[in-house]
C-alpha cells in the first residue's frame, strides 16, 4: 500500500479509481487498531494480485483528506471506484470480513468483458464497449483519443462529454482543439511567445495556451517554464 498525501489524492484515489478499485485505509501513529486493521487489510488487497489497489492516508499529517472524510473515528476504510466513494466501514475488522468487502470491489462478469475490449483498442473493438456501458471512462477515454488522432475532432469531442473531467479528457480535448499544430518544439514555442501578450484579455488566446502546454504534458521541461510566464501576464 502506498502512502497518499493531501497533494496527490485526487490523482492516485478519484482518477486511479477509474482505472480500478482504490480502497483508502485512513489511520495515524497513535492509534492502536490501525496497527492492526493496516497489515491485515494489506495482505487481503496483495491476495488480489493487481485487482484493486490499496492505499494510506495519515490523517494527522493530511488535515484537508481528512476535513474532506469528515473523520471522527479511525481506522477509517474507504473505498472508490470510478470518481466515487462506493463502500467502507470504520474500526478494526477481522480478515473475513475485508476479504467480503474487497471481493465487493472486484470487476463483474460484464465489466471483464468490457475491459477485454478496451485491452483490444481497436475501434470496433471499443465501440463494442460503449454498447455495452455507454459512459465507461477508460472505453470512452480510449475511443475518443483514437477519434481525435484520427482527425474526427467533433465526434471524439462529443464523446468526452459523456465522462467527469480528468487529466487524460483534457489532454484529449487540448489536443483536439490543436489539432492545426505542427507539434514542432520550435513553432510550438513561436506560439506561446505569441499568445503570451493576449492571454489577459483575451479568453481564445487564453485557451489556446493553455491546451497547447496540456498536449505538451508535464514531462515536457519547457511546460513548467511556460506556465510559470503565463501566471506572470495575468498576475
Amino acid at each position: 500500500m502506498i502512502d497518499v498525501t493531501d497533494q496527490d489524492f485526487e490523482q492516485q484515489v478519484i482518477e486511479k479509481s477509474h482505472e480500478i478499485p482504490v480502497i483508502v485505509d485512513l489511520w495515524a501513529p497513535w492509534c492502536g487498531p490501525c496497527k492492526t486493521l493496516g497489515p491485515l487489510l494489506e495482505k487481503v488487497i496483495d491476495a488480489q494480485a493487481g485487482k484493486v489497489v490499496g492505499v494510506k492516508i495519515n490523517v494527522d499529517d493530511n488535515p484537508g483528506v481528512s476535513q474532506a472524510f469528515q473523520v471522527q473515528s479511525i481506522p477509517m476504510v474507504v473505498a472508490f471506484k470510478d470518481g466515487q466513494a462506493v463502500d467502507g466501514f470504520m474500526g478494526a475488522q477481522g480478515e473475513p470480513m475485508l476479504e467480503d468487502f474487497v471481493s465487493r470491489l472486484l470487476p463483474t462478469e460484464e465489466e471483464n468483458e468490457i475491459d477485454s475490449l478496451i485491452a483490444a483498442g481497436d475501434e470496433i473493438s471499443l465501440r463494442a464497449a460503449l454498447e455495452v456501458q455507454s459512459d465507461h471512462p477508460e472505453g470512452v477515454l480510449a475511443l475518443a483519443d483514437l477519434l481525435v488522432q484520427d482527425g474526427r475532432i467533433e465526434e471524439g469531442l462529443a464523446l468526452l462529454e459523456r465522462v467527469p473531467e480528468s487529466t487524460e479528457s483534457r489532454r484529449i480535448a487540448a489536443t483536439a482543439r490543436t489539432s492545426d499544430s505542427s507539434g514542432e518544439s520550435d513553432e510550438v514555442d513561436a506560439e506561446l511567445e505569441d499568445l503570451l501578450s493576449k492571454v489577459k484579455n483575451d479568453d481564445e488566446a487564453r485557451q489556446r495556451f493553455i491546451d497547447l502546454l496540456e498536449v505538451m504534458g508535464p514531462e515536457d521541461p519547457r511546460t513548467g517554464e511556460w506556465r510559470r510566464k503565463l501566471s506572470t501576464a495575468l498576475f
